[in-house]
């Protein structure tokens, strides 16, 4: 046999359109992504052959049914949507690569019910007429935190824009240099508040920074301080920094706002769960911010949304500037926010139904449970592995608590006949797309992250690759 023979065998796009399951597949799938697909398979058969050895052409055979699954797994996949739900094993529950928290199951209704169906976004049904898209979060926030008034935008990093670009333009903002953070994708704090238009004026040390250094900064320029919580990472050992309360106590910044970027933004006392104290919106507002932003995907457990509370002289003044408009939430997000926010009115509620906090505080004893049944099933399938169940540590993640190390249980595999890497490859590209780590030639599923209910998703793909 020679490769001219082989390639002979190669059916043509239009005889393969005649087979009964590539028929069934048009009726469902647009037919030009159905012809590109058989193209694809067809030139991937033919670059086989190519590269063929002398040695193995009588071995080489081309398999109709192999042919039209391929084509059919390739029109699927080329349909499906380019985001894809995952399964998280990583053990790091706020995930900044796979979406940060999750949203709670109790909003989904809502989410839907806004989603496809007209709603009041702006529109204040007991007046009828036109409303503000953010009156529908004013309240709530309010009671949560005590401050004055609420503003939300798309993200944090917009929120400290706005309100530099409203307090600060065209004047000084003094900061500690030991704040000046750099978050996610290389985006630094100090070049957000550059953006701003406010000029950054640094005081103090990479370590230490007293009160004096903030008073000899202040000049005519001064439009506001500002400090920023280092969420992601801490400075250790000989330090010393000044709180938002003795800033207030200075009459030298009597007239001059005080700015606090949360960050990551907690409503809850975790130090209540057994995790390190994170200073909480409310504590700040308390303390006397001015002004705190904050995100809502992180410790908060909602959609992605930047928080804006504090004085509603300041932030009356935010909604009249331009920025806002190229900034604002649209309905979906202030949907989930809203509801997410609504669980914080009940602390035992937030805990038990935000899966960020359930996971964050879940014990000890829950996770070997969970763990126990894991494991369990995987064993049933006797698949031809090394299994097993040892003890390890999760994140909280998303630039959060960076010192916190959380106790967890973490399902081991082994796997005897092919490699550790191939096993993560295959569950990170299968249909539940299961996404774990490798540690010391094993593959590990934290079971902090994982749902109860991925478990049947987990047991089917395993079953299907060592099968």
């Amino acid at each position: 046999m020679n490769k001219g023979s082989i390639f002979a065998k190669l059916p043509s796009v239009d005889k393969v359109l005649s087979n009964y399951k590539i028929e069934g597949l048009l009726n469902n799938y647009p037919r030009q992504l159905v012809i590109e697909s058989i193209r694809e398979v067809i030139e991937l058969k033919r670059q086989e052959i190519i590269n063929l050895d002398e040695d193995n052409l009588n071995l080489f055979n081309i398999e109709e049914e192999i042919l039209i699954n391929d084509i059919i797994h390739s029109t699927k996949s080329k349909f499906q949507l380019s985001i894809k739900r995952v399964i998280n094993g990583t053990g790091i529950v706020i995930h900044t690569n796979l979406g940060r928290s999750k949203l709670s199951p109790k909003v989904q209704e809502e989410l839907i019910q806004i989603g496809f169906g007209y709603s009041n976004l702006e529109y204040n049904l007991s007046k009828g007429k036109r409303g503000s898209r953010y009156d529908h979060l004013v309240d709530i926030i309010k009671r949560l935190t005590g401050a004055e008034d609420v503003l939300i935008v798309n993200n944090n990093a917009a929120a400290v824009l706005l309100v530099l670009n409203t307090i600060a333009k065209d004047g000084e903002v003094i900061v500690s240099r030991g704040e000046l953070v750099e978050v996610g994708g290389s985006f630094r704090i100090s070049r957000i508040m550059e953006l701003g238009s406010g000029k950054l004026v640094e005081v103090g040390s990479t370590n230490k920074t007293h009160i004096e250094d903030y008073k000899e900064a202040i000049s005519e320029e001064t439009k506001a301080i500002m400090k920023v919580h280092t969420s992601n990472y801490r400075i250790l050992g000989f330090t010393e920094s000044v709180g938002i309360d003795e800033l207030k106590e200075q009459g030298e910044f009597k007239d001059i706002p005080i700015i606090e970027d949360l960050g990551s933004g907690v409503f809850v006392d975790l130090s209540k769960y057994g995790l390190s104290y994170e200073p909480t919106v409310i504590d700040s507002i308390k303390n006397g911010a001015d002004i705190v932003t904050f995100s809502g995907d992180k410790m908060l457990g909602g959609p992605q949304a930047g928080i804006i509370v504090g004085k509603k002289e300041y932030i009356e003044k935010m909604k009249k500037n331009q920025l806002t408009r190229a900034l604002r939430v649209d309905k979906m997000t202030i949907a989930a926010l809203e509801a997410t926010l609504r669980m914080y009115l009940n602390e035992d509620d937030a805990i038990k139904n935000i899966p960020t906090l359930r996971m964050i505080t879940c014990s000890i004893d829950e996770l070997e449970r969970k763990s126990e049944i894991l494991l369990d099933r995987i064993m049933s399938l006797n698949i031809d592995a090394e299994v097993g169940k040892e003890k390890g540590m999760s994140q909280v993640g998303g630039g959060s608590m960076p010192l916190e190390k959380l106790d967890t249980y973490i399902i081991t595999i082994k796997p005897n006949k092919f490699s550790v890497s191939y096993l993560e490859k295959r569950l990170r590209n299968s249909e539940s797309h299961i996404i774990g780590r490798i540690n010391e030639d094993k593959y590990m599923l934290d079971i902090r992250t994982i749902e109860e209910d991925e478990f049947d998703f987990i047991i089917k793909e395993l079953k299907h690759i060592f099968n």
